[in-house]
């Protein structure tokens, strides 16, 4: 379908060439004559503008211009009609040679059908979740693991090089809290409370509990007699350790693994800070001032300028993630995408005026922002905490509606908008659950197959294929669906927008079950039955596809 689209691309852009010449007027370089979607079914597989652009430069209105463009091109074998449409809309609808081509097309490419070369093997680093490790991921947690690693899927299908990075935030006062917070439960469990004062911004999760009871069982009654600054750091160093644990586990269960981990207490080793000050400097966008270092955010736009180093020597959070920042660019990627909760929004332009600092382009730092999950049951809220410090884990929505349920309700809907995710709806078996709806017309696939190899039906080859047999628009419709998926791939990689992938899941799904209602494969007669076979194994890769970008299984059985 994209050759296809891009042959009458040409060919419009020849006519009108020709055209202009016989005419003698010039087409001004900024016109685009390009091939778009029609915005509502029945007005044919491919529309083009370019008449509307352009019907002043030719002296004609743009409907007669559509008209004379449209005449030259109906005979074209890739067209079965051209008609104009509205002001000046040119309306192609394909002729059913096409449908032959895009089959045999996606067979051959099977695994591969749908990948584009747009990334150009440029290398992307995609860094997300990176939650401070002081406790196990929360629903806000898994959403932004679900945008992240679909991002990056579909980063690699349109010819990206991937890298899936974790930065751990395992420096600062949130460290030391969580250290503090499982010493004083230890002591607790001493029945010495009084020794080790709960902080006041300690973590109350039952988890630190948790924490504290495996640090008594490997160290017994060891910490207890040691000063409390020596033991501080030791509490830290192992309640750190087995929540990262707990993290990796989660994650590693929910289908993602990260190519790298990255530390932020390796921001500190050596000289990147001194290296980053320096370079900012170097290009006049740091200096000192009342014994601290300062960025200069004011030449960018900022209301006022950022400290990078405070008079006490101490490095202030966005110092931290200007010299990560550097690393990453000094690594070598040509894009930086972060995946941040959406109460970091105003932190954007300060990030994207370091980038610029630096000497980057700022649009090579993309950041997707994560809005809030409401999790409902029967449409009902349920309750966020359901007892002091104690919240809903990724790990109890994975455990009770499944992985598959959990990373397609959290990309069911733009990344930036509010999410409503009800747990009933994402485990019940019918149509009006979307991940089901969709795995069934997969398994739907499947059993046709299986029930056709039963009964000694032979398997059909792309060469039996006769176009002309489709007729039914149910067929023409599911074929258009599935010569769509390369598309999808383009605009979800140019935007950043894993949604589409779920609603182009959605949409190939229901084009097959309307195809499934009307047209009957098993029982039909030759090569009838050929055709609408081979249809629906094109259908059955992409499916395929679409959901291995998801994360999400694609059942034989259900």
């Amino acid at each position: 379908m994209e050759e296809i689209k891009l042959s009458l691309e040409e060919k419009i852009r020849s006519i009108i060439g020709e055209m202009s010449q016989a005419k003698g007027v010039e087409i001004p370089e900024k016109a685009k004559i390009y091939l778009e979607r029609p915005k509502r079914e029945g007005q044919g597989d491919w529309a083009c503008s370019a008449a509307l652009q352009l019907g002043k430069v030719f002296g004609l209105s743009p409907r007669d211009l559509a008209q004379q463009v449209a005449d030259r091109l109906a005979g074209d074998p890739l067209v079965s009609s051209v008609e104009v449409a509205g002001p000046g809309f040119i309306n192609m609808t394909l002729s059913q040679d096409w449908i032959g081509d895009l089959i045999k097309k996606v067979l051959e490419a099977g695994p591969d059908y749908g990948r584009v070369s747009d990334g150009g093997g440029k290398k992307v680093q995609v860094e997300f979740v990176s939650a401070n490790p002081t406790g196990p991921l929360h629903m806000g947690h898994g959403r932004g693991a679900a945008v992240g690693d679909i991002t990056s899927s579909i980063l690699s299908y349109a010819g990206w090089q991937v890298e899936r990075e974790y930065y751990i935030n395992d420096a600062g006062l949130q460290m030391e809290l969580l250290g503090r917070s499982a010493r004083s439960r230890y002591f607790e469990l001493l029945g010495r409370p009084d020794e080790a004062p709960f902080p006041e911004d300690g973590y109350h999760g039952d988890y630190i509990m948790d924490i504290a009871n495996e640090i008594l069982e490997e160290k017994g009654t060891s910490l207890a007699d040691m000063p409390e600054e020596e033991a501080v750091p030791i509490f830290t160093d192992l309640a750190y350790e087995k929540v990262l644990r707990w993290i990796k586990r989660d994650l590693e269960d929910f289908g993602l693994k990260f190519d790298v981990w990255f530390s932020e207490r390796s921001l500190y080793v050596g000289d990147q800070v001194e290296r980053t000050i320096e370079a900012l400097k170097a290009r006049g966008y740091a200096y000192e001032a009342d014994g601290a270092v300062w960025f200069k955010s004011t030449a960018f736009g900022d209301e006022k300028d950022r400290v990078l180093i405070r008079s006490n020597g101490a490095p202030t959070y966005f110092m931290s993630d200007v010299v990560y920042h550097k690393n990453k660019y000094d690594r070598g990627f040509d894009l930086v995408i972060d995946v941040w909760g959406a109460d970091h929004h105003g932190y954007i332009p300060r990030m994207k005026s370091a980038v610029a600092a630096m000497g980057r382009d700022p649009e090579d730092l993309q950041v997707l922002l994560i809005q809030f999950v409401t999790l409902l049951r029967d449409g009902e809220p349920v309750s966020m905490s359901k007892r002091a410090g104690a919240f809903v884990t990724l790990r109890d929505v994975m455990d009770e509606v499944g992985v598959d349920a959990t990373r397609f309700f959290f990309v069911m809907r733009r990344c930036d908008s509010h999410l409503d995710f009800d747990l009933e709806l994402a485990k019940r078996a019918s149509s009006d659950n979307p991940v089901y709806y969709i795995q069934y017309a997969h398994a739907r696939m499947c059993s046709i197959e299986r029930e056709s190899e039963a009964r000694g039906l032979e398997k059909p080859s792309v060469k039996d294929l006769d176009p002309g047999l489709f007729k039914l628009p149910e067929e023409v419709r599911l074929a258009t669906v599935i010569a769509k998926f390369p598309e999808e791939i383009r605009k979800a990689a140019r935007d950043l927008a894993p949604h589409r992938m779920a609603y182009y899941a959605q949409e190939l799904s229901e084009a097959f079950h309307s195809f499934y209602n009307v047209a009957r494969i098993i029982g039909e007669e030759e090569p009838l039955r050929r055709n609408r076979t081979l249809l629906m194994e094109a259908a059955r890769v992409t499916l395929r596809n679409v959901l291995g970008i998801l994360g999400v299984k694609a059942p034989e059985r259900m």
